[in-house]
């Protein structure tokens, strides 16, 4: 299973990233991040994939995922009308306003616990769930204070499992995270333009031989491969947004329409239009 770098690029120098019902549900988004993360979805029924941990999850799921930590997006398969809110937290936020504090002990301790992954239950589900549910109408420097006063009443639950026994290692090492962030973000920054081995490999000054030994090894995938299934992920949001096949092929990188449909169906198991049309059949009959 390939796991991706998720890069977030942030439009501030904010500690926090709020992403309000984002729709991936037919998206397989096996990915991790530096980034704490506290999901809560509503009216879905669907798999709970964090680390080596793998579960059901019934109507709605609270989970606070630990940085780095590999996790599979929550409303991976769901087919009903559903709610999802995800708040990103950057380790400085940890660093800078938590650690050494004494009155916010405890919410270190919550971060400790991160890396076990944390599933919340009952009256804490409800409680946080509703305030997740609120945040995208909040200003930033209200949305600082709430995600202090919602990190408080998680750090003071009883009702919680943790996911894992021992704390989740990610078996990147630091050096190889930080170039591979790099080429990711490379990535994201110029999937919609050709690009060639020459161009990535410069950008964390390898050699075109050493860079693509270097990635097939680390990432058990060759870079196109990992180029076509981004791009593909790409054109699937475009799809599910009401774009055409066409639209979808040129806007995402692809040069060709003959070699797009034939990429999106050795990747997705069904051509663009298949895909296309099934989203918006489900869609409308929910």
């Amino acid at each position: 299973m390939k796991i991706q770098l998720e890069t977030i690029h942030p439009a501030s120098n904010s500690l926090l990233r709020l992403l309000h019902n984002p729709r991936l549900n037919d998206l397989f988004y096996w990915h991790f991040h530096p980034e704490y993360e506290i999901v809560f979805i509503e009216g879905a029924s669907a798999t709970r994939h964090v680390g080596n941990h793998i579960s059901s999850y019934k109507d709605s799921d609270l989970v606070l995922i630990g940085s780095n930590i590999p996790h599979l997006n929550f409303d991976h398969g769901v087919k009903t009308d559903y709610k999802k809110d995800v708040l990103h937290i950057k380790p400085q936020f940890r660093e800078n306003t938590v650690r050494g504090v004494a009155e916010l002990q405890n919410i270190e301790e919550l971060f400790e616990r991160s890396a076990h992954g944390v599933a919340f239950s009952g009256e804490t589900k409800r409680e946080v769930g509703m305030r997740m549910q609120k945040l995208h109408t909040l200003s930033p420097f209200d949305l600082y204070l709430e995600t202090l006063a919602i990190l408080k009443i998680l750090a003071a639950s009883e009702s919680y499992e943790l996911l894992h026994e021992r704390p989740y290692v990610n078996t990147y090492r630091k050096k190889e995270q930080a170039r591979l962030r790099s080429i990711y973000a490379y990535i994201d920054e110029n999937y919609q333009r050709k690009i060639s081995l020459e161009a990535v490999a410069a950008s964390c000054n390898l050699g075109k031989e050493a860079f693509c030994r270097y990635f097939k090894r680390t990432t058990g995938n060759t870079f196109v491969q990992v180029l076509n299934q981004y791009r593909i992920s790409q054109a699937k949001r475009l799809l599910m947004s009401g774009k055409n096949v066409s639209e979808a092929c040129y806007s995402s990188g692809f040069e060709s329409l003959s070699y797009f449909n034939r990429t999106f169906k050795k990747i997705s198991g069904e051509n663009p239009s298949e895909f296309r049309n099934g989203f918006f059949k489900r869609r409308h009959s929910a």
